[in-house]
């Protein structure tokens, strides 16, 4: 017997795939931070606030977007409605 409801994020799998994504962004934004400035400590510095910021923006972003029920954006762009 299959399950026809649509799966939705949980909000601990939006957490985990945020704290994921921002330790390869943050190490991204430090490196280039530190190509850029030449300077190890503020690098770091940026990649610390970096990281707080963009954790939450990222969090409220996913919850955002698993609040549109599915099918809802196509609707958006239809030619015929």
């Amino acid at each position: 017997m299959s399950d026809d409801r649509p799966l939705r994020e949980s909000h601990i799998r939006s957490l985990l795939k945020g704290l994921t994504w921002r330790f390869v962004a943050t190490s991204t934004t430090m490196s280039i931070a530190w190509i850029v400035t030449g300077e190890v400590e503020l690098a770091v510095k940026i990649g610390s606030i970096e990281v707080f910021a963009k954790i939450l923006i990222y969090y409220l972003h996913e919850r955002a977007w698993a609040a549109v029920p599915h099918g809802v954006v196509r609707k958006w762009f239809r030619r015929d409605a």
